[in-house]
């Protein structure tokens, strides 16, 4: 079966570039798609499932790692860095491949040698979440990618880019974390703690071991007769309750 494989890139000559020689080194391959933002990226994947996917990691709207978090197709992912320095161990440590810019021939040879292998062998995917929690940890050494500015979240049947601004509150429900925003309620799988590492701190505090609110959300605070906190929401009548640990963080309001 002849392999596919999605481009994603913001620079045109970085993906023509990458395109040329790919179609050089790895003829069989067929480029079904290209990608110039990261919501493009993260809505061809879902629709085309490309065997390989090379993900320029800082690329507007969503970054590659944003958009690795929410892929469910089995398409194998090589990001593409400028940030050697903080991506290597990472890398390596969890099987995923990568390619620094620029990208030389015989690097994208080896590159190309691990995808033939891994596509005829049917290898497992690799565990993104430990690549991504390395990666988080990597950037605080390097040049990071920033806050995160969409969360992919699904309702019913139905999933979609909710961005980041658009959040109230983040509350942890059982096996799944709840996007509540003034459109109602999605769900992500990504666990509460790991979240949090990649919310601006500035703007969403943790008030509760389960639930995370944005503060340009929140009017105001009230405290009951037993002197217990609670946030209270702006042109709403949700009140979230703040646990003991995080109280010292509303003493000025």
């Amino acid at each position: 079966m002849t392999p596919t494989a999605l481009i994603a890139d913001d620079e045109e000559h970085l993906r023509a570039h990458l395109r040329g020689k790919l179609n050089r080194l790895w003829p069989e391959l067929r480029i079904v798609g290209e990608a110039t933002n990261g919501v493009e990226a993260a809505e061809a994947i879902a629709r085309l499932a490309p065997d390989v996917a090379f993900l320029d990691i800082k690329m507007p709207g969503m970054s590659g790692l944003e958009v690795a978090q929410g892929i469910e197709t089995d398409t194998r992912l090589v990001f593409v860095t400028a940030y050697d320095e903080f991506a290597l161990d990472a890398f390596e440590r969890a099987a995923v491949d990568y390619l620094v810019k620029p990208v030389t021939d015989e690097r994208l040879t080896r590159t190309v040698e691990r995808l033939r292998r891994a596509c005829q062998d049917a290898a497992p995917m690799p565990e993104l979440a430990q690549l991504l929690s390395q990666l988080t940890r990597g950037q605080a050494r390097g040049e990071s990618t920033g806050p995160l500015r969409w969360v992919r979240a699904s309702r019913g049947n139905t999933t979609s880019h909710v961005p980041i601004q658009e959040v109230m509150y983040f509350h942890s429900d059982d096996k799944y974390v709840v996007v509540h925003t003034r459109d109602g309620e999605h769900l992500i799988r990504t666990p509460l703690a790991e979240l949090a590492e990649g919310l601006d701190p500035e703007v969403f505090w943790q008030v509760h071991r389960s639930t995370i609110v944005n503060m340009e959300c929140v009017a105001g605070t009230r405290r009951d007769d037993s002197g217990r906190v609670f946030v209270r929401l702006r042109d709403s009548d949700t009140e979230l309750p703040v646990s003991r640990a995080y109280v010292h963080r509303f003493r000025q309001m």
